[in-house]
């Protein structure tokens, strides 16, 4: 199970209603199956897609996975987040429209739904 940060849940939220009806995207970062940070990186925020550029990512050991919106209420990913999941990291994110905590699910490299524990 990872564990994440109420702030970063916070931070998540904020970012997908400012970008909404856009998908935002961003990474997580953390170590020890804790995510304790969003790590904002350069992205292109889209209708139905949202990318950003590795190259532009730092590389950083502590980025541990990758955060996104989907603007609808469905919160499971789709084919491109499944490949895009098997890239980067070993925690994904997707916040659904109305994004709360309630609509925010975590997956593994697979799409395997993960339990995600908010702590202080």
């Amino acid at each position: 199970m990872y564990k994440i940060r109420q702030g970063v849940v916070e931070s998540i939220i904020i970012a997908s209603r400012n970008v909404h009806p856009l998908e935002f995207i961003s990474m997580l970062g953390g170590r020890d199956r804790v995510i304790e940070e969003l790590v904002v990186v350069p992205a292109h925020f889209g209708e139905s897609h949202s990318s950003y550029r590795l190259d532009l990512v730092p590389f950083d050991e502590q980025i541990i996975g990758t955060v996104h919106s989907h603007p609808s209420v469905y919160n499971h990913p789709s084919n491109a987040d499944l490949d895009s999941f098997e890239r980067f990291g070993k925690v994904h994110i997707i916040i659904s429209y109305p994004y709360t905590l309630n609509t925010l699910r975590a997956f593994d490299n697979y799409g395997k739904t993960m339990k995600l524990q908010v702590i202080e």
